[in-house]
């Protein structure tokens, strides 16, 4: 009887330990500031997420560290860059599917993987703070699917003593192995 009372069904409930790993895609938008006065905050532009990727490990069932590559890519005077970072972080579940995440690490501005040109191969680094949110949408044995949106605020320096904040908010599919 007391079995029959109990509320939580245990075949759905949290059980996680170890290491995880997931990669993302999604898109979203992107704003780019130079101090040079290139390009403004005013402007901003619709751009994808992939791939984003997330290591961690467990410490309990409800808390991980992770290291996170988030990143979106941008166009900035006819070239495909991209912006993101590597981010230590945590990762709390606040309930049995849904998260939050945060940290502070590394900004990357370069090039877009796929459009590596010589006046276009420049990288700068500088510090990045990320905050986001997901709920699990399907779950079954170590593999899980997620609904997330992300927030990343981070400014590289160029030469010169210049640089270039970006903000981008991206929504995305996760794909999580516990």
């Amino acid at each position: 009887m007391t079995f029959a009372q109990d509320k939580t069904n245990i075949e759905t409930a949290l059980q996680c330990d170890g290491f995880m790993f997931e990669f993302s895609l999604g898109g979203g938008i992107i704003s780019v500031e130079d101090s040079e006065g290139i390009q403004t905050f005013d402007r901003y532009q619709g751009g994808i997420s992939f791939p984003e990727l997330k290591f961690g490990y467990m410490l309990n069932n409800r808390l991980a560290i992770t290291a996170v590559m988030p990143g979106m890519i941008y166009e900035f005077q006819n070239n495909d860059r991209h912006f993101g970072g590597f981010i230590p972080s945590v990762q709390y579940w606040i309930k049995d599917k849904w998260w939050i995440h945060g940290g502070v690490g590394l900004a990357i501005d370069g090039p877009a993987l796929y459009d590596i040109k010589n006046i276009n191969d420049d990288w700068n680094f500088g510090c990045a703070v990320m905050a986001s949110t997901g709920y699990e949408v399907y779950r079954k044995n170590k593999f899980s699917m997620n609904v997330q949106s992300k927030l990343v605020l981070g400014r590289a320096y160029l030469e010169g003593d210049t640089y270039r904040d970006a903000i981008s908010f991206s929504l995305g599919l996760g794909f999580n192995w516990l």
